[in-house]
């Protein structure tokens, strides 16, 4: 149900943004993780109906330290600035809506004039790059972050033991969209091998159950 809190796993809380559409299936999830200072994992659509449902899952105590976003699609990355500005949370991404875009897909945008594909949020600018690889701990969470590009050149993975927020990359509802120049089915196969071997237990989806 939209706008409720659900522990889906131990330290891991899912919020589900009011989004259902034929791309975003029964909506976008958001991830709180961690105990007191948070990590939350995707904001979701710019609603303030989401926001509003983010901000009253915070147990007393707790506040949201950091924002990461796996990919710059606006119903992933969309409520970005509004939960930043309500949190002073500092957030974290691969990049902005061009990173990781693989050189063969950056010609194909020159040369046909592309931007970006339907739903790119080119507003979007993130406080920190993540390197692929990198590691982020808080209390109670430490996240490592894996470029997996194909769905979207910037996109990321996220592992914490044997979970993995997993984005649109992986879902539990549909296959992935690869549409160019923003998506590269090459590097989007890489990215899977990369992934399957990460020891990973369980994913988390921005859209569906858990796989």
């Amino acid at each position: 149900p939209y706008g409720i809190c659900e522990t889906v796993a131990p330290g891991i809380r899912r919020v589900l943004a009011p989004n259902p559409s034929p791309m975003t299936g029964a909506g976008t999830n958001s991830y709180l993780v961690g105990t007191g200072d948070l990590a939350l994992v995707d904001p979701g659509p710019d609603d303030p109906r989401h926001l509003a449902a983010l901000l009253a899952a915070l147990e007393p105590g707790e506040r949201i330290g950091h924002i990461f976003v796996t990919h710059a699609h606006r119903d992933h990355s969309g409520l970005t600035a509004a939960l930043s500005a309500a949190t002073g949370a500092p957030v974290l991404a691969f990049g902005d809506a061009s990173a990781g875009r693989s050189a063969l897909m950056q010609d194909l945008a020159a040369r046909e004039g592309s931007r970006g594909t339907e739903g790119t949020d080119e507003s979007f600018r993130p406080d920190r790059i993540l390197a692929d690889g990198e590691q982020v701990d808080g209390p109670g969470w430490s996240l490592t972050a894996f470029h997996t590009p194909g769905h979207f050149g910037n996109h990321l993975c996220l592992q914490w033991g044997g979970q993995v927020f997993s984005g649109d990359h992986v879902m539990d509802w549909s296959t992935s969209i690869v549409a160019p120049p923003d998506g590269d089915m090459g590097a989007y196969m890489r990215s899977l091998a990369r992934l399957a071997q990460a020891g990973a237990v369980r994913l988390w989806p921005g859209h569906g159950a858990a796989v």
